[in-house]
């Protein structure tokens, strides 16, 4: 089989199981206790992404004031903490980061 054959068939299985769910959901509706808990799945990514890169940057744990990215996230959740806002929020942690870096 060649290479475009795999790559049609894939992609083909991908838009399938995205349409099921578009296709047939969107017309049945989603009950409440699974809507519910899918709010949570976005910021849970999110975090399964980022948490391992502030607490093990070099693959192991790291957790103390030597590790500037952790450090630069505690300041980053801070401000995010108090601003409630996105933009404020990656201004301050990639600054953070970079002082800090720049620091030491």
């Amino acid at each position: 089989m060649s290479i475009w054959a795999i790559i049609v068939i894939i992609g083909l299985g991908t838009y399938l199981i995205r349409w099921s769910f578009i296709g047939v959901l969107g017309k049945v509706g989603v009950p409440a206790y699974i809507e519910r808990p899918l709010r949570f799945v976005a910021p849970a990514v999110l975090a399964a992404i980022a948490i391992p890169e502030l607490v093990a940057p070099a693959g192991s744990i790291d957790i103390g004031f030597d590790n500037l990215r952790l450090v630069a996230g505690l300041i980053a959740i801070a401000v995010a903490w108090k601003t409630r806002a996105m933009g404020p929020t990656i201004v301050a942690g990639m600054l953070s980061l970079w002082l800090l870096d720049w620091l030491f």
